[in-house]
């Protein structure tokens, strides 16, 4: 039987699960209570009940090619007799779901022969990359890791004065120049700068561009060359932040930057706040890129380390909650 109530998220830290439905209400209140609905009602696994469930995960933000996905893999356990009745739905699609979903589950590893370990944040503008990069720096911190962050963002107002609060409240430096500065010049400063202080871990930041804007997604590209003439291993990490609301437009997204500047992890924002927490299939199904971080909350601890098992349990809980 699948364990979806393991104690530990994958860098070892306790997992709340009711904590995790409480803050995934609406994505479970689309999928989960849609679903069970549908089986309640269903008399027998006929073509109905699939076309039902197909227009349940559709809506879900589940996308195409995870539906169909799912579909296939319950015809084909209905076939073998697995599967035969309507109460047996909900556990086989949990866990199809996981199957899916646990590849994906990398926790963010710093490895300590690449110092700085160099992290370069992506994503459109206001997904929460600068918050995501304040948590995540006071993550670090507790950790007794030394960081130093690079406001490579300098084309929307004010960015390198949000990194900069965000610097002074977790007591690191910011490298920044002004407003309207080469983005690359930017991090090739903080690159010479945390090399020459020892420092554990470099976060830079980055234009805000939107996936469809050719002559950004080429700034990028030129940030991701002049970080190898510094060190040829880097950047060691790429991350991309996605904003769960927007639904499959974060997989766009995600398609996008995965070509310009070849993804290492997603996080994904804002789940707290939204029913289309079923983007996180789809962007799985299809990047099979690791999902570092979900964000269910304001405060920094409310970013938190993927865990495959404990986000099904809390949008499709086998009971209801």
């Amino acid at each position: 039987m699948l364990n979806l109530f393991r104690k530990k998220s994958s860098d070892n830290r306790p997992v709340n699960n009711s904590n995790w439905r409480d803050r995934l209400a609406r994505s479970r209140s689309v999928l989960s209570d849609e679903i069970r609905e549908l089986i309640t009602s269903a008399g027998s696994i006929d073509e109905n009940l699939l076309e039902d469930l197909e227009a349940v995960l559709l809506g879900a933000d589940l996308g195409v090619a995870t539906t169909t996905r799912i579909l296939e893999a319950l015809r084909q356990a209905q076939k073998a007799g697995v599967v035969s009745t309507p109460q047996q739905v909900l556990p086989a699609i949990q866990a199809e779901l996981f199957d899916l979903l646990e590849p994906c589950e990398q926790y963010l590893s710093i490895d300590p022969d690449h110092r700085p370990y160099v992290l370069l944040m992506v994503g459109v503008n206001g997904v929460g990359k600068t918050t995501t990069i304040g948590k995540l720096t006071q993550r670090f911190r507790e950790e007794g890791l030394s960081v130093m962050l690079a406001a490579g963002d300098t084309f929307r107002a004010a960015a390198a004065e949000q990194l900069q609060v965000w610097g002074e409240r977790n007591q690191v430096p910011v490298v920044a120049q002004q407003a309207g500065a080469d983005p690359a010049a930017v991090v090739f400063d903080a690159m010479q700068s945390a090399q020459a202080k020892n420092v554990d871990i470099l976060i830079a930041d980055t234009a805000g561009r939107l996936h469809t804007q050719t002559n950004l997604m080429a700034e990028l590209e030129k940030v991701v060359r002049v970080i190898k003439r510094q060190d040829q291993t880097a950047p060691h990490e790429v991350m991309l932040v996605v904003d769960a609301s927007t639904g499959q437009n974060a997989l766009h997204q995600a398609r996008e930057f995965n070509q310009a500047a070849k993804l290492s992890g997603i996080t994904v924002t804002k789940l707290d706040g939204t029913a289309r927490g079923g983007v996180l299939f789809a962007i799985a199904n299809e990047l099979k890129i690791p999902i570092r971080f979900i964000g269910v909350g304001e405060r920094a601890e409310d970013l938190r380390p993927f865990d495959a098992a404990s986000f099904i349990d809390a949008i499709l809980p086998l009971e209801a909650k």
